[in-house]
């Protein structure tokens, strides 16, 4: 199997609600979405937003309940003051800060927000890593 991914689908209560929350990121639609599915480009991967029945269905699976599911996105910034921003930017989207920025132990600072539907979003600042001109994480060796 190739090392990389390609798509990120969360499963949502309502797919429309979702993207409006999405939306209201600063995020933007794709023309191939429809309405019981929507994708944006996360640059270079998808996310795809999906009714949770349906995803669950798709993949021959019990739906879940809801709470912690050991997963969770991330997004890194070049500096303490763009994560600041962006956790303010997602309350105001609607989202709710589940840990506020703060240094971690790994030397960085970081914090997390949950969108409607519960889903983990950390939003980190890594002086370790270098980000190249389009924001993406430019692993050392």
């Amino acid at each position: 199997m190739d090392q990389r991914i390609s798509l990120v689908t969360l499963g949502v209560a309502d797919v429309q609600e979702s993207a409006a929350f999405y939306g209201r990121l600063g995020w933007r639609r794709s023309e191939q979405s429809q309405a019981e599915i929507v994708f944006f480009d996360a640059g270079g991967i998808v996310l795809g937003l999906f009714g949770r029945a349906a995803l669950a269905d798709d993949a021959d699976v019990p739906p879940q309940g809801s709470g912690f599911r050991a997963v969770a996105l991330a997004q890194n910034l070049p500096t303490r003051d763009a994560v600041d921003a962006a956790l303010a930017d997602a309350v105001k989207a609607g989202a709710r800060v589940v840990r506020r920025a703060e240094e971690v132990f790994w030397g960085g600072y970081s914090g997390y927000f949950e969108d409607p539907d519960g889903h983990l979003w950390e939003v980190a600042f890594n002086p370790h890593w270098s980000l190249d001109e389009t924001g993406r994480i430019v692993l050392p060796g």
